[in-house]
């Protein structure tokens, strides 16, 4: 163990200085590196170039090949970029990120929690996800996260504060309910953020469905969580406006999940999210694997 942690830390050593030298450049210079990197990643490297083809072609059957390029230049572009940002956020101010990362209807949370109710926030991986915990300067509760945690404790520990330095909490997704628990029986309201779009594993899977006409496996935790502790289902949709600015609007979902069947409410998110990629596609995060199960699905 004592010989993990030595290593850990010797990386952490050598790797985290490039990046904060790297995050303290100005946007404007580091997207001047992310064109290069682009460059490197796509045409020379062709970092999971052959996975986002694949999902491209699966979730655009109509397109032609010369569509499907198209979209995944735009998208290795934005991907660069959301990297960029992602290192950025070590040290960018919250003046800076206030003017780059904004939200259109902001009342629509704050209305919600001054009522007293709790909010299950999900998000998908689309635009900038990253940027969102610039939300917990605007709203007079607490704002939690869920992350899965790093291997290397040290660089952990930064990705924390980095990501924490607005107020947000971060819990790890095993921790999350006994946190979510515990401020309930405390009587604080609080807003839960996820990331309900990816794949989960298999054997954990309750239920599939069609994305993009692909039966495929999908996180339930957001509208379990809901429909257990009675919380409102908000829905943040991104948006890119132009390179480094955002805007994001919040979508009800529902202030009442138990008068939802089961999944009703998974369904929706998902029904929007799969809208808001068509109209945009490459915003997505196409690098993910998101139709590997899709042979695995149940026959019925």
């Amino acid at each position: 163990m004592l010989k993990i942690l030595r290593m850990q830390l010797l990386l952490f050593l050598l790797v985290y200085p490039i990046i904060w030298f790297f995050s303290i450049l100005p946007l404007p210079v580091l997207y001047k590196i992310s064109d290069f990197f682009y460059y490197l990643v796509y045409y020379v490297f062709g970092y999971r170039k052959e996975v986002v083809n694949n999902n491209l072609k699966i979730a655009f059957p109509d397109k032609d090949e010369k569509e499907i390029i198209k979209i995944q230049k735009k998208f290795y572009r934005h991907f660069i970029d959301i990297f960029i940002e992602m290192l950025k956020s070590f040290t960018i101010s919250e003046k800076n990120l206030k003017n780059r990362y904004t939200f259109k209807n902001i009342e629509v949370i704050q209305n919600i929690v001054n009522n007293g109710q709790s909010i299950i926030l999900m998000g998908s991986h689309y635009a900038n996800w990253e940027w969102i915990f610039i939300l917990n300067t605007y709203v007079d509760c607490l704002g939690v996260a869920a992350y899965s945690r790093i291997q290397n404790k040290y660089f952990d520990k930064v990705i924390r504060k980095s990501r924490g330095r607005f107020g947000t909490a971060l819990q790890t997704t095993g921790r999350l309910i006994t946190f979510l628990e515990e401020n309930k029986k405390k009587n604080i309201t609080a807003i839960y953020g996820l990331l309900s779009d990816q794949s989960p594993m298999v054997y954990k899977t309750r239920y599939w469905r069609a994305f993009f006409g692909v039966k495929v496996p999908v996180h339930t935790g957001a509208e379990y969580l809901a429909k257990r502790n009675d919380f409102a289902v908000v829905m943040m949709k991104t948006k890119k406006i132009k390179r480094g600015f955002y805007e994001t609007e919040f979508k009800v979902l529902t202030k009442n999940p138990k008068n939802y069947q089961d999944y009703e409410i998974t369904d929706m998110f998902l029904d929007n999210v799969e809208q808001q990629i068509k109209e945009k596609p490459e915003f997505y995060m196409w690098s993910h694997r998101r139709f590997k199960h899709k042979d695995k699905a149940p026959k019925n």
